[in-house]
């Protein structure tokens, strides 16, 4: 009977600080339906029932809650990372590709600046006939 209750402790305890130093690491934001000082308050007054609540309807339903604060600003995929992200395979279509966006980049700068100019010469003859 003896060990059964000591058993019983010890698993308590164990449970009472995993969830007391996952509480405390999980970041604000995540934890969810109460506030995290909430939660600590309510893991450290009742540590078995408090525990299991904190399981059960506190915590962060990611599995990426522990991760640094550098890691969380980063977007999940990186552009370079994404997966299904098409790699050049052929240099020679790569160059042409990149030949036309050239191509049509300057056509639209061209076309920019007639536009400009065009104004530039409909505001000088409204100017002038006033």
């Amino acid at each position: 009977m003896i060990k059964i209750e000591g058993l019983f402790g010890i698993v308590t305890l164990a449970l009472w600080v995993f969830c007391l130093v996952d509480s405390i690491g999980s970041p604000a934001d995540r934890v969810r339906n109460l506030p995290k000082v909430a939660w600590v308050i309510i893991i450290l007054l009742f540590p078995f029932v408090g525990s299991i609540a904190w399981l059960v309807v506190g915590r962060p339903k990611s599995t990426n809650a522990r991760r640094s604060a550098y890691e969380r600003e980063q977007p999940g995929f990186p552009e370079y990372d994404r997966p299904g992200r098409a790699a050049a395979v052929d240099p020679e279509k790569d160059a042409e590709f990149l030949r036309g966006v050239r191509e049509r980049a300057e056509a639209q700068r061209k076309a920019y600046d007639e536009q400009k100019k065009r104004e530039r010469e409909a505001d000088g003859t409204a100017d002038g006939a006033s």
